[in-house]
């Protein structure tokens, strides 16, 4: 059976039913050319709320997210959301530090209580000591966030053993044992301790 067009597909259709027809296609012939044009044709004549809501179900698959969100965050330059989206699909194909991070500066100033924003900052900046300041800056933007202060804590050790930081190798101890602290399943306490018993030497 010949393969419908990108203009087959009718305007008023769902744009989740769309979407999954051309998201099946593609699975079945792996032209990935084809499913990107498709899917930007298909995200030019759908509002972006509704866009963003039909991709959610292909949130694992990158192709579908990039060209989708792409077109969002071109007709919505100030939704934060939809940049850390876009950045973290860019960051899982290896587009690049420098875009992922621009992308992730401008969700932060578009909203700055978005932690993902933060997360992107602070995980695509390539020097390693610049990339310890900004993690520390996200675990005080957001105390509680324990992923942030675990990113936190590993980087940290990693500048301390690449330069021989003695703060550094500080600020991982006392942020490992802020989490020690914090940490209620066995098995977290266990990891954090045998890292806090191996830094301590």
């Amino acid at each position: 059976m010949e393969s419908p067009s990108a203009d087959a597909f009718s305007s008023d259709s769902a744009p989740d039913r769309d979407l999954g027809q051309v998201v099946e296609e593609y699975r079945l012939t792996g032209n990935i050319g084809t499913l990107l044009d498709r899917v930007r044709a298909l995200a030019s004549r759908t509002d972006p709320e509704e866009l963003a809501r039909a991709v959610r179900a292909y949130a694992n698959m990158p192709e579908v997210v990039i060209p989708a969100f792409e077109h969002i965050v071109a007709e919505r330059p100030e939704d934060a959301q939809a940049m850390v989206v876009l950045a973290n699909a860019y960051w899982l194909t290896g587009r690049g530090t420098e875009v992922v991070g621009a992308l992730a500066q401008r969700a932060k100033e578009a909203d700055e209580s978005n932690r993902g924003a933060w997360h992107l900052w602070a995980l695509s900046e390539s020097e390693l000591r610049t990339r310890v300041d900004r993690w520390r800056a996200v675990s005080r933007r957001f105390p509680q966030d324990q992923l942030a202060r675990a990113a936190l804590a590993d980087n940290a050790v990693s500048l301390a053993t690449a330069d021989d930081d003695p703060a550094a190798l500080d600020l991982a101890i006392v942020t490992y044992e802020g989490l020690l602290a914090e940490a209620t399943h066995p098995q977290q306490r266990s990891a954090i301790e045998a890292t806090l018993k191996a830094l301590r030497r």
